[in-house]
């Protein structure tokens, strides 16, 4: 159902939220919105034009389009410690006071001392009591946010952990954080206190990736970049169950049921695997003994096809959710590999990616993107099916528009997208 709720208001092409920030913008900007005559000209030649601020309620950015009812909503980013001036001076006067005495404070004390930021940010995971942890490669570190408060937890290297190139990241329902490090070659396991208990996977993983957990079924998927296979292990017992693929092919395999260079997985409600198949432009699908079950997508740059995909994740209504790294693009797409609705573009806005990597749902129906180049995680609201099925009924009941049309999936798809179902 969640296709129904978009096209009539997307018309030929859907249309990206974040140029309502742009009209939002351009409307406050404008002499007479909201300040008078005297007031503007005041400001104006009192105010530099670096001390100018714009406001605008970023509540207003949801895709699709008003009056369309709303299917995903900005909530807010993360991007690490809170910055303060006070604690800036405190770490520069301590500096200044330790070179004056001839002394120096040990490097571990001094490091707890700055304020850590999110630097190139890369896994994603959510724990039961609703925490966000993202792996920050260069920082060495997971960061452990939480939406209702500003404080934030570290597990560093060197000091909670010894990480050497960590990358993806997932939790199972006892919040067990599995960690996947790129240099040691192996999966970091910590429990629920942020201890490191275990790892494993050394003696079979060349580069390990992406990783999702079947807590029906007991399985940890771990994609395996450099081998061009998913590595299934028992998520108990750490033991390697049996492969996904090919490998040794060095990436040049493109026949169905087999990846080059794939990325990402993710586990749907049934337990089965979805895969980014990164080189091949597509995303394949098995079931949970392994076994091929279909595939979508190919490479182009307009919405619906993709161009390097990576991070993957589903929603509690079976929608599939894809990043492009190369677009800055989520896309959402059916069972069938229908596109339903995309947003993001290149940029530094709100709902805007530089480098996006992966991609995390959880319970709440909170989306939470990581992206390279800014240091930062956003995070989206998806409005579920039957939320946006409630609004509709209560908009029809107050004889207002809802925007709902029932019709053929794969022309609501031509009709919104501009392409053709793949």
């Amino acid at each position: 159902m969640f296709h129904e709720f978009f096209n009539r208001a997307l018309g030929g092409k859907p249309r990206s939220g974040c140029r309502l920030v742009a009209l939002v913008v351009l409307a406050l900007s404008m002499p007479g919105m909201g300040r008078d005559k005297k007031h503007s000209a005041s400001a104006a030649t009192s105010a530099k034009p670096q001390d100018q601020r714009i406001a605008f309620d970023l509540s207003k950015i949801v895709w699709p389009n008003p009056p369309a009812i709303a299917r995903i909503r900005w909530m807010k980013q993360f991007s690490g410690e809170k910055l303060t001036l006070a604690k800036t001076k405190k770490v520069r006067g301590q500096q200044k006071w330790l070179q004056q005495i001839g002394g120096k404070k040990p490097q571990a004390e001094m490091d707890l001392d700055i304020p850590f930021q999110l630097l190139r940010p890369f896994g994603l995971a959510v724990d039961s009591k609703g925490k966000i942890y993202v792996a920050d490669q260069s920082v060495g570190a997971v960061f452990i946010f939480n939406a209702e408060s500003p404080a934030v937890e570290m597990i560093r290297n060197r000091h909670e952990a010894s990480f050497g190139l960590i990358y993806g990241m997932t939790m199972d329902d006892n919040d067990r954080l599995f960690v996947s490090d790129l240099k040691l070659r192996h999966i970091a396991v910590f429990n629920a206190k942020h201890q490191q208990e275990a790892s494993f996977g050394a003696d079979v993983l060349e580069r390990p990736g992406g990783l999702a957990v079947d807590t029906e079924n007991r399985f940890l998927y771990v994609v395996d970049t450099e081998k061009d296979v998913v590595d299934v292990f028992d998520a108990d017992s750490f033991k390697l169950l049996r492969q996904i693929g090919t490998p040794g092919k060095k990436h040049s395999l493109t026949s169905p049921g087999t990846f080059s260079l794939p990325s990402h997985v993710a586990v749907d409600k049934e337990g089965n695997v979805y895969v980014t198949d990164t080189l091949n432009d597509r995303v394949e699908i098995f079931d949970a003994d392994g076994n091929f079950i279909s595939t979508f997508g190919r490479n182009g740059d307009g919405p619906g096809y993709f161009q390097r995909p990576k991070g993957i994740a589903i929603d509690p209504d079976g929608h599939i959710w894809v990043v492009d790294g190369t677009q800055d693009r989520v896309q959402v797409f059916n069972r069938e590999g229908q596109l339903l609705i995309y947003f993001g573009t290149h940029g530094e806005w709100p709902g805007m990616f530089m480098a996006a990597n992966d991609i995390c749902i959880d319970k709440q129906n909170r989306v939470f993107v990581s992206e390279q180049f800014l240091g930062r995680v956003q995070m989206f609201r998806y409005v579920s099916d039957a939320e946006a099925e409630k609004e509709r009924s209560m908009r029809e009941g107050k004889g207002e528009p809802a925007v709902f049309q029932k019709e053929d999936a794969g022309a609501r798809t031509t009709k919104s997208a501009g392409v053709s179902p793949q």
